[in-house]
């Protein structure tokens, strides 16, 4: 555990940090779990527009190269088009630019959920245009139709009423159910709400009720890992977390700018200098809280920034001029791994170090190791730890991966969710 003796008090905490610990004093005071789902609404008979996210990856041919989003949606399609509604998706793809521009079209994506579900999708030509309105008029029970990208309407991203309003006018009813998209307050994910009933499909209602649960009352010991490259990004998740966890623990190219608060030379590893006091704020939290606050003990370190530079392994008040980190030591990765041992509940976002790098990923291939195997809640929080986890095969040890990187580090923070928040509350 780092030493934070002769730090600032917590009555001397940088304005910045206060500032950070107010904003996220809120996580969930906005309460997630309230919130209707499809199965609160009679859509019999019903046209429901559908938010997903089918933000999916091509390959060069323009083949989908990895459909999970896709098939992440199909529980709460199913489910309407069991209860017979009329069923009018819609999702954005890539970044057009407020164009039609067919590069991004969602056509391949209704090809793909016609095979899944077995019948023909109808994929409109336009968003809120002749196409798209003549299909939807003619919908019959459990038809579903896919409208083209939102987001080849500039409107959509300025989360515009008149364009919120005509999308609206498509439907009788209307399911958020991208969670990746959550956190942005667009026309499609929360402007719709104020002119439909609306509530939440199943993948929403899952990432919301695992991770709400995770955060509100978990199963102790509470263990968080971050990772990733800049404090910065994470200064309001480690702040609110710091209020909920018993151990943090710090990998990743973040974990210089707290060696270099303490004393450490970081070398030329990536450091923010603006962030040193902050981190040193930080540290004085977790210890007048009583969170154990891991970070590295040894570090590999590289003489340059490319994945078959020359590297070594030293201790992390060790690291020479010239090198830099890249990646968690051994001694770390046993630290972190026995830190997880009877872990109640384990939330890990973030790489450890550059662990697209085969000779950097050890410290990112032993955390998910050690996650798997602690028995332990385990929310992966989307992005580079997902694809970490999906690649090594441990995707379907954990509890739960979360299927947005941004929002599910902003829901950690304790910041609104505006594709939530717009969402009709039970009672």
């Amino acid at each position: 555990m780092c030493s934070v003796r002769g730090f600032a008090t917590g009555k001397e905490l940088t304005a910045n940090l206060v500032q950070h610990c107010a904003a996220g004093k809120g996580v969930n005071k906005m309460n997630y779990l309230n919130k209707k789902t499809v199965e609160d609404i009679d859509v019999a008979g019903k046209k429901v527009l559908v938010r997903c996210d089918f933000n999916v990856p091509f390959d060069g041919e323009g083949n989908i190269s990895d459909p999970k989003r896709i098939d992440e949606a199909l529980k709460t399609i199913k489910y309407l088009i069991d209860h017979k509604a009329k069923v009018i998706l819609c999702s954005h793809l890539g970044r057009p630019k407020g164009e039609f521009n067919m590069k991004y079209s969602l056509a391949p994506v209704a090809a793909y959920l016609s095979k899944a579900l077995g019948f023909e999708v109808k994929m409109a030509s336009d968003v809120v245009g002749e196409s798209a309105k003549s299909i939807a008029a003619s919908l019959k029970d459990g038809e579903v139709e896919l409208i083209e990208n939102v987001r080849f309407h500039k409107e959509e991203e300025k989360n515009d009423p008149e364009f919120s309003k005509q999308l609206a006018s498509l439907a009788e009813i209307y399911v958020n159910d991208a969670f990746g998209t959550a956190h942005r307050a667009h026309a499609s994910t929360a402007g719709v709400a104020d002119y439909l009933p609306a509530v939440c499909g199943y993948l929403i209602q899952k990432e919301i009720t695992v991770m709400g649960g995770a955060l509100e009352d978990p199963k102790r010991p509470f263990v968080a890992i971050l990772g990733g490259a800049k404090v910065s990004d994470k200064i309001g998740v480690i702040t609110n977390l710091l209020d909920k966890v018993d151990t943090l623990i710090i990998g990743g190219g973040m974990a210089y700018t707290f060696m270099k608060a303490l004393g450490y030379s970081t070398g030329t590893s990536i450091c923010e200098l603006d962030k040193v006091e902050l981190a040193k704020d930080i540290m004085t939290m977790a210890k007048d809280k009583g969170v154990s606050f891991l970070i590295p003990e040894d570090t590999v370190v590289g003489m340059e920034y490319k994945p078959d530079t020359e590297f070594k392994t030293v201790p992390s008040d060790q690291i020479e001029d010239n090198w830099m980190g890249l990646d968690i030591g051994p001694k770390t990765r046993e630290k972190f791994a026995n830190a997880l041992v009877g872990a109640g509940t384990v939330v890990w976002n973030g790489p450890m170090g550059v662990s697209e790098w085969e000779n950097f990923a050890a410290g990112t291939i032993s955390v998910a190791k050690a996650v798997a195997e602690s028995g332990a809640i385990s929310i992966i929080g989307g992005g580079d730890s997902a694809a970490a986890v999906e690649k090594l095969g441990y995707a379907d040890r954990m509890t739960h991966i979360s299927t947005g990187g941004g929002a599910s580090l902003e829901f950690l923070e304790g910041k609104v969710l505006p594709g939530i928040a717009a969402l009709n509350d039970k009672n």
